[in-house]
């Protein structure tokens, strides 16, 4: 499917939509759609029969931070039918990082919404379940946000002994292989 007759099918299905076309390094289409118009989007390129992208391939995010704005949420969209890819961009500003969640078009961005939200901190608006998935309930911040603090702040040191002796590295070598078994599994 090429890019034009995609963004022009688009329009139709969400007219005054502002869809803008990206540059892309990989040739993969490269759309940005507001976020107020993303679950109309999404919708109408899963459920029209001449779009058909009826598998989402990936949803993360980036952290484009001192810019604004300083997110952008990338879906990665397979139309099986047309033999497609398309990457669709939203960008969301740091002050309020939130999208409506896009669970009811695609039950697979459950878990992908939790990662979003757990390592950078966007909330998906009518998520089923917005718990944390990869952290635990405590932890304090998103770890994927470029202002995260580093917690262990070490130079490095490539000049140190080993720390143990040649025999015990031996020992531990061969218990090593004993664990695995014969064929290193």
């Amino acid at each position: 499917m090429d890019p034009e007759a995609l963004v022009a099918s688009l329009q139709v299905a969400a007219p005054g939509a502002q869809i803008e076309r990206a540059a892309s390094v990989d040739r993969q289409t490269t759309i940005y759609v507001s976020r107020d118009e993303a679950p109309a989007i999404l919708r109408a390129l899963r459920e029209r029969p001449d779009l058909a992208f009826t598998f989402l391939a990936e949803l993360t995010a980036v952290d484009i931070w001192p810019n604004e704005p300083r997110f952008e949420v990338i879906y990665v969209l397979v139309s099986f039918a047309h033999r497609a890819r398309l990457r669709i961009k939203v960008r969301l500003h740091g002050t309020d990082p939130h999208i409506a969640t896009a669970c009811g078009i695609w039950p697979a961005a459950n878990w992908l919404e939790r990662e979003v939200w757990d390592l950078f901190g966007i909330a998906f608006d009518g998520h089923p379940d917005p718990r944390r998935l990869l952290m635990p309930e405590d932890w304090d911040g998103f770890p994927l946000r470029k202002d995260y603090p580093v917690q262990i702040r070490m130079t490095p040191r490539s000049d140190e002994a080993l720390q143990v002796t040649a025999e015990e590295f031996r020992a531990n070598v061969m218990k090593d292989r004993l664990t695995r078994g014969p064929h290193g599994r």
